[in-house]
């Protein structure tokens, strides 16, 4: 047996162990992706919030000892002032600055959206500055081969929705 046959032999047992028949991966397309809206902010930096219909009044107590009229303290805990979440960061052209851990859950939850994404195993890491990327790990077992690749395929697309609304915090 000849070196340049045993090379070939090599060479496609390790494609098939590694990356299968690459006719077989590009035949696979990717999932159609699904209409990303733009992540908002309250423009002044603060939510309303309504109270719930379902929390019962406060109830006032009836105290003894105090017989000079006045009333006990009754502010419940729950009526106790709301504070405002963070303000949230933007760049001047009004894109988001949030922290690659922020902008992974993101990514994350738009390939959740996707038929057949595993529930657990599944790790998204967002690395660079300007231009981000993110990059798709799978734990062993947690999907096919065939599923991978089509999440993988269908990252770029994801990321550069989410460039167009989100920038990296450094």
């Amino acid at each position: 047996m000849s070196d340049d046959v045993r090379d070939a032999g090599l060479v496609a047992m390790i494609s098939s162990i590694l990356g299968g028949n690459k006719r077989a991966a590009e035949s696979v397309a990717p999932p159609p992706l699904i209409e990303v809206p733009p992540p908002t902010a309250p423009t002044n930096g603060f939510e309303l919030v309504e109270p719930t219909p379902d929390t019962p009044p406060a109830k006032l107590e009836n105290n003894s000892e105090n017989d000079s009229g006045d009333a006990p303290d009754a502010t419940p805990a729950a009526a106790k002032p709301v504070e405002p979440p963070a303000k949230i960061a933007t760049t001047p052209d009004g894109k988001q600055l949030l922290p690659a851990e922020a902008i992974a859950d993101l990514v994350l939850g738009e390939l959740r959206k996707l038929e057949n994404f595993p529930a657990t195993g599944a790790s998204v890491t967002v690395y660079g500055f300007r231009h981000w990327n993110a990059m798709i790990t799978f734990a062993p077992f947690s999907t096919t081969f065939r599923d991978a690749t089509r999440f993988r395929q269908a990252m770029p697309d994801i990321v550069f929705k989410l460039r167009r609304f989100v920038e990296l915090e450094i």
